[in-house]
Order: C-alpha cells, then structure tokens, then sequence
C-alpha cells in the first residue's frame, strides 16, 4: 500500500464524515433544538451582570 493509496483512503474518509455532518444538520429532528439555538442572542440579558465601570475618566489611577 503506497502513500496515494493512504491519501486517497483519507480523503475518502473526510468526505464520508463531511456528507454525514451535512445530512444531520440538515435533519428535520435537529430544526426545532437549532431554531432554540438561533434565538439564544436574544435572550434576556437582565441575568447578565455588566461590569462596574468608573465613574469619571481621568489620568489618576
């Protein structure tokens, strides 16, 4: 088995993995976990702490 065999073996290997990876993302079992996941930017941010932040800007540390 020579070096081009392995490369085309590996190459098959990928392309294997990519059309599976395809095929699930594109299932109709996963749209409503993805349609949750688009929205999560919009969540409510009022549980998110913003970080104290000063009162003036000035040179004195």
């Amino acid at each position: 088995m020579d070096i081009g065999t392995l490369r085309g073996l590996g190459t098959l290997l990928v392309l294997v993995a990519f059309i599976c990876v395809v095929f699930w993302a594109y299932s109709g079992k996963r749209k409503a976990a993805f349609d949750e996941a688009a929205l999560l930017p919009f969540a409510d941010q009022s549980l998110v702490k913003a970080p104290a932040q000063k009162a003036s800007r000035s040179n004195n540390v």
